[in-house]
């Protein structure tokens, strides 16, 4: 979109806005921009840049607007809007939960993508803190620019499984065990057929019960995508979930080979196909909707993951 102007990408520094922020808005007036931290994401500005600007559609947001709050499920009601995830072109937004600092979102990062990969409420509320400028894109919109640039969807996998990674964390710090999680979003027969064709038909891997699929601290280059069966994973010793027909883990060997943070064994007899960096690319090229589909089904599992930290 030629109306779009991607040249502001340079952190503003950060300082107070001239006004409070509003009552609606969840931060209370004492939460400034100094006080929310902006700790590095893995977020590149330019890649983001290209992608919004095939699609996304400008909107200004006033200080103390609140452009989402947790809680909220976009499209909910007749009136309601379609879920949308966020570019910061200019300004500053907080990102806030029970009115505690999260994150400040700066020029050239995006915000919001859970809405889209999960069809589930806001789970934090985004405040204005400056004058901003925003671009947006509902689920249609991200179709539509994921075919020309398939490299975002890998940004989305880096900020999906560091949330996966940093609530697992969390769990097993507090010993807390972790509920099976049932239902939700998975690939289809439909789905399956489509994922195979772009990938080329390959054979399916089977699985036997009790057989190891991924050691921790093995490095690998493949993400699995369970066909039949169910997978048990585990972070040292410990038991954090459990995956079925449909869904994915080992997402991580997408970004690069790297060591695996956790271990997958066989719950069941079953199989998988084995997906690596190029073949999510050409997924996502040639079966966009499929490649959100897959992000749904990781999406859904930070989710769930997040929920049992209450």
């Amino acid at each position: 979109m030629d109306d779009l102007d991607f040249s502001h990408l340079a952190p503003q520094p950060a300082t107070p806005p001239a006004a409070a922020v509003s009552a609606a808005a969840t931060p209370p007036a004492a939460v400034t921009a100094t006080q929310i931290p902006n700790k590095a994401l893995p977020v590149d500005p330019h890649l983001a840049a290209r992608f919004f600007s095939i699609a996304g559609e400008e909107e200004t947001v006033e200080p103390g607007a609140v452009i989402f709050a947790e809680g909220d499920r976009p499209g909910a009601g007749l009136f309601a809007r379609k879920a949308r995830m966020y570019f910061l072109l200019e300004g500053q937004v907080a990102l806030t939960l029970r009115g505690k600092p999260l994150h400040l979102v700066l020029p050239g990062e995006h915000f919001g993508e859970l809405a889209i990969i999960s069809d589930a409420p806001r789970s934090a509320t985004a405040t204005a803190l400056r004058k901003s400028r925003l671009a947006a894109m509902d689920e249609k919109r991200v179709l539509q620019a994921l075919p020309q640039v398939p490299e975002f969807a890998l940004q989305l996998v880096s900020n999906l499984t560091g949330q996966m990674r940093r609530s697992v964390e969390r769990l097993l710090a507090a010993r807390r065990p972790v509920a099976p999680r049932t239902g939700g979003s998975r690939l289809g027969a439909t789905e399956i057929a489509a994922l195979r064709r772009a990938l080329g038909d390959p054979v399916p891997t089977p699985m036997k019960q009790g057989e190891t699929v991924v050691n921790q601290g093995a490095t690998g280059i493949y993400m699995f995508v369970l066909l039949e069966g169910f997978a048990a994973i585990s972070v040292d010793g410990a038991a954090v979930e459990q995956v079925g027909p449909g869904e994915t883990f080992g997402e991580v060997a997408l970004l690069g080979a790297t060591a695996r943070a956790a271990t997958a064994v066989a719950a069941s007899d079953g199989a998988w196909l084995p997906v690596n960096r190029d073949g999510f690319l050409r997924i996502v090229r040639a079966q966009p909707a499929i490649g959100l589909a897959l992000l749904r089904s990781m999406g859904e599992r930070v989710r769930h993951l997040n929920a049992q930290l209450g």
